[in-house]
């Protein structure tokens, strides 16, 4: 089963606002959890709803993000989406550190930190 994995974009990291992003990257990875695919979506407007719509549309199965109201988080989760929230810092070290099974919620991630858990 392959696992596709979005992430909010504010730059290179993950998005402060899950909210307020206007492009996002969604990662396809394979069963041993490396990278297969990875496409950059921009969204004609910043939506929370548009953005739940593109997880679902896309078969997302799992949400790296910063910063979400509560309602998207239960309706992800109810969606049966694994959501990893309050992640901070730069989405390819979110991403290898998700690969890696590594990742928590909570976590600050960046290039000098390579252990997972809170920094």
């Amino acid at each position: 089963m392959h696992h596709k994995v979005l992430i909010p974009l504010y730059d290179a990291e993950v998005a402060p606002r899950f909210d307020l992003a206007s492009e996002a990257v969604i990662v396809t990875l394979d069963q041993q959890r490396k990278k297969l695919e990875e496409k950059l979506v921009v969204l004609p407007q910043v939506s929370a709803e548009k953005l739940c719509h593109l997880i679902l549309t896309e078969g997302v199965t799992t949400v790296i993000c910063c910063g979400i109201e509560e309602e998207y988080y239960q309706y992800l989760v109810w969606k049966r989406i694994e959501v990893f929230d309050s992640i901070i810092g730069m989405w390819e070290e979110a991403l290898k550190r998700y690969a890696n099974a590594k990742l928590s919620p909570g976590d600050i991630v960046d290039h000098t930190t390579d252990q997972g858990g809170n920094q």
